[in-house]
């Protein structure tokens, strides 16, 4: 006769529950990573990297308290990567519609990606950072890189990091220029890029310069936006116009 002792043990559920805490972890390890990688130097400062931190370690123990609870009944690694695509989708979605209803793409890359900008009636519209200040990604010559906008510039300056990327060797350039900065004098090389890209903007042909020392991040200055229809500063936002 059968009887409870001749049951297979159970799994603990504990088993089960740890296994999809460690699935969470390893995927909003992996996706931080990911997006590191994707956009080199997104994060400028101790703020931004702060609050990085800060929502991966609100996801994670939002998440492992749920499982500790015994809420959740996950089986596997895949439950456990629904989950936290689920949890990213509500995040995303309620942090996008914060101020206005909108076009979800537009105003998700608008809110999660300003350096990326928002198009709306030909213009392409980037809001200021919370220093003050506004920056751009553009594709050089293909390869994403990002820009401070200064207006105090005359030209585009390259970091010698972001010149590697595009493909430019500092160790066989020039630096035969100069540059004052707020550092001092530096020394400068320079380069003609072969296009420039942001959203509907594309330029070719532009001269720059690379920065014999290291730099937190390269500059876009008058030489690109004179060769604009126009731009402007309105409402903490920056507009331009092809």
């Amino acid at each position: 006769m059968g009887g409870p002792w001749n049951k297979e043990p159970r799994r603990p559920a504990s088993g089960r529950r740890w296994i999809a805490w460690l699935a969470l972890v390893l995927g909003v390890t992996a996706l931080a990573a990911f997006l590191v990688w994707r956009f080199p130097g997104a994060l400028y400062s101790d703020y931004e990297w702060a609050r990085l931190v800060y929502l991966v370690v609100l996801l994670v123990l939002v998440s492992s308290a749920l499982l500790a609870r015994g809420k959740l009944r996950l089986k596997g690694a895949a439950n456990a990567a629904a989950l936290w695509l689920a949890i990213l989708a509500v995040l995303t979605l309620g942090y996008s519609y914060r101020q206005e209803l909108g076009a979800i793409g537009g105003r998700v890359l608008g809110e999660f990606l300003p350096h990326r900008g928002t198009l709306a009636s030909g213009e392409i519209r980037f809001p200021a950072g919370r220093d003050g200040h506004f920056r751009i990604e553009a594709l050089v010559n293909g390869t994403p890189v990002r820009f401070l906008v200064d207006t105090g510039a005359s030209g585009i300056v390259l970091s010698p990091a972001d010149a590697s990327r595009i493909g430019f060797n500092p160790e066989s350039l020039s630096f035969t220029g100069f540059a004052e900065t707020a550092n001092g004098t530096v020394r400068t090389a320079p380069v003609r890029l072969g296009s420039l890209e942001i959203g509907p903007i594309r330029l070719t042909g532009l001269t720059a310069s690379v920065n014999r020392a290291a730099m937190r991040g390269s500059l876009l200055g008058m030489s690109f936006l004179e060769r604009l229809e126009s731009f402007e500063v309105r409402d903490g936002r920056l507009i331009l116009r092809p």
